[in-house]
């Protein structure tokens, strides 16, 4: 079974200061929960990463963000191909928080690996995703929200990803 990323957007693909060594590119993108068109600052590695590893099958990419309503104007916005959602209406706030996890521990459940990249909500989750991560079934990634992923979190994950199953 191949493990499950799941991806967050805003402060992890989406970063005011995406941009590794020249600054973000940047694309608009309509919200038609919020009516209201974003701009979405990202770093394109951080885009063909996410393509190559959804692609390849190293792991099931997950759109796991408030974005999970508006995914499909995401996707077209930045060029990724269409992936699963972790839940399908638009959630916000305490809601939203609520079905990360959920997701989360659904992932865990499975017995598939968890990669979870999230800004916010792994640390309201620490304790359980300590548990997770201590015993290889789970690696969790908090970026900076204003840096989102850097090239040593992509690092991070790939180790994680091609790494045998250890269960």
């Amino acid at each position: 079974m191949i493990p499950v990323w799941l991806l967050d957007v805003d402060g992890v693909v989406n970063a005011f200061r995406a941009g590794w060594y020249t600054g973000p590119r940047l694309v608009q993108v309509y919200s038609a929960a919020d009516d209201y068109l974003y701009r979405i600052r990202y770093e394109p590695r951080v885009l063909e990463m996410i393509r190559r590893v959804h692609e390849g099958g190293l792991a099931e990419v997950t759109w796991c963000s408030t974005w999970c309503g508006d995914a499909t104007a995401l996707e077209q916005g930045l060029g990724l191909p269409e992936l699963p959602r972790a839940f399908a209406s638009t959630a916000a706030g305490e809601a939203a928080c609520q079905a990360k996890a959920a997701a989360a521990r659904r992932v865990i459940a499975s017995g598939r690996r968890l990669v979870w990249t999230d800004d916010v909500e792994i640390a309201h989750h620490a304790g359980e995703c300590g548990t997770w991560t201590a015993d290889g079934r789970a690696l969790v990634v908090a970026p900076n929200e204003s840096r989102g992923l850097r090239p040593r979190d992509l690092r991070r994950i790939e180790e994680f990803l091609v790494r045998p199953d250890l269960s």
